[in-house]
């Protein structure tokens, strides 16, 4: 693999790395070959949402409409994953397209005042919002960042032209200065939001497309819905009185506020005449923890925080009516890591050629001349444990245990432990796992916050029993 670049030519040199022109970037709003503008291009993402929380994976006690209909018009990855079982990771994951072991972000870094100094996503990395701002979109963050709380690791100094929300992993949904430590922000400004922060992550992000539906944008809405704390308006409480499970009933009442938050969103893209041309992804940044807040992971085993699939296997949903049919189910496995190289394809963006690049574009998979499987093998790596997929077989090993193979074509629910028959395919996965191993880099700070740099997992050093939430 070969080095990064360094920090100052990851912020400033990106331009001249990629071979863009000032005048390619005037003229960027434009695809070359067709003379037709470059698709809008939203990411939003949920926040500790499990497998089964939505109607069209299943739920039958929360109605979702919006995103249903949302999965509906577009195509539904049945097996879609991200790159970790808790939020800081994946999220670093998402905005690379790089597997965040590869530069040391392994863990969450705990709360602002428990977190390493260094806790952030490392400046030698190029995020999507640099590579689509680079060709021409204006770039928008709304909601949680979870990425840095030093000025240096600001949104605003990592691609992005706006910003409103929080740096930290999680917020109240009720009182906006709560943790001071952790305020509501725009731009770096402070403020006192009173709205419930679903509703206004919302507002934001419609208020964001309809100040720039004249060029092409890229806006991230990254809500905090469904985290903890479990708070919700009462007349969103007052819907699911038939839910008797006061977890249940109030991460219910979560889920339907950001069903409806994501319909005002697609409906903004659909009044502003841009819905055919913007490409929209929904996904959430890591399996529910179910006992924590009632959320549900059904059929799949495990929770947030470990590597069985109920843990990284989440609701993914990619529309875009220009490229994408309606109606389209996708069932080969596809990864969080895959939606920069989707989007910079996408967008006629030139990826990083400096580095490994571990997303593919999937469009080119989805309705192009590409039928093969997106991934050879997946991989996955976190404090309690190590996994690896390969076509329907996937490996886990937990922590200080023997490995398990599961076919999950046939034991989506991990089940059965088919290890003892297939010793030559458990042996092929182990060194797979090593092979990619030999690649991360030691991981920044311990989970929780606690800095250091010293080894891998797995190479002597004492670890703690659970990640931080």
């Amino acid at each position: 693999m070969k080095k990064n670049i360094s920090v100052e030519l990851g912020r400033r040199d990106f331009l001249a790395l990629t071979g863009l022109s000032a005048a390619a970037l005037i003229s960027g709003c434009l695809h070359a070959e067709t003379g037709e503008r470059k698709p809008n291009i939203v990411v939003i993402f949920a926040d500790d949402l499990g497998y089964a929380d939505l109607g069209i994976q299943g739920c039958k006690d929360i109605p979702t409409p919006n995103l249903d209909a949302f999965a509906r018009a577009g195509v539904r990855c049945t097996n879609g994953y991200v790159s970790c079982p808790v939020c800081s990771p994946t999220r670093a994951g998402l905005m690379t397209g790089r597997y965040q072991q590869r530069f040391g972000h392994w863990y969450n870094p705990g709360s602002a005042t428990e977190a390493a100094v260094n806790f952030g996503l490392p400046l030698t990395e190029i995020t999507i919002a640099d590579i689509l701002k680079q060709a021409g979109y204006t770039t928008g963050l709304v909601g949680k960042w979870h990425l840095g709380y030093q000025p240096e690791f600001h949104p605003q100094k990592r691609g992005f032209d706006e910003f409103f929300g929080f740096l930290g992993g999680a917020h109240s949904y009720i009182d906006a200065k709560a943790e001071p430590k952790n305020p509501i922000m725009r731009g770096t400004d402070v403020v006192d939001e009173p709205e419930y922060l679903t509703h206004a992550f919302t507002r934001e992000a419609v208020s964001f497309i309809d100040r720039n539906k004249e060029k092409p944008f890229f806006l991230y809405l990254s809500y905090n819905a469904v985290h903890g704390p479990l708070q919700a308006p009462p007349e969103y409480v007052d819907r699911f009185k038939d839910i008797a499970d006061n977890k249940r009933r109030i991460h219910a009442a979560q889920v339907s506020a950001m069903d409806d938050g994501v319909g005002k969103v697609l409906d903004k893209l659909k009044d502003a005449g841009l819905e055919k041309d913007t490409m929209v992804f929904f996904l959430s940044d890591n399996g529910g923890p179910t006992q924590g807040t009632g959320a549900d992971n059904t059929p799949l085993r495990g929770v947030k925080g470990n590597v069985w699939e109920g843990g990284i296997r989440v609701p993914f949903f990619i529309r875009y009516p220009r490229r994408i049919p309606a109606g389209m189910v996708y069932h080969k496995p596809v990864i969080s890591l895959d939606i920069i190289a989707t989007c910079a394809a996408a967008a006629q963006a030139a990826l990083p050629s400096d580095r490994v690049m571990d997303g593919v574009d999937l469009i080119s998979y989805l309705t192009g001349p590409k039928k093969d499987n997106p991934h050879d093998t997946l991989f996955w790596a976190f404090v309690s444990g190590r996994a690896v997929r390969q076509g329907p077989w996937k490996l886990v090993i937990e922590k200080d245990a023997s490995p398990v193979l599961f076919n999950l074509d046939e034991d989506i629910k991990e089940a059965n432990n088919v290890a003892a028959n297939n010793g030559p395919i458990v042996e092929s996965l182990q060194q797979a796992l090593k092979n990619w191993e030999k690649d991360l880099k030691p991981p920044l700070w311990e989970p929780g916050g606690k800095k250091t740099g010293q080894k891998k997992p797995g190479e002597g050093r004492k670890r703690r029993k659970k990640p931080a939430a």
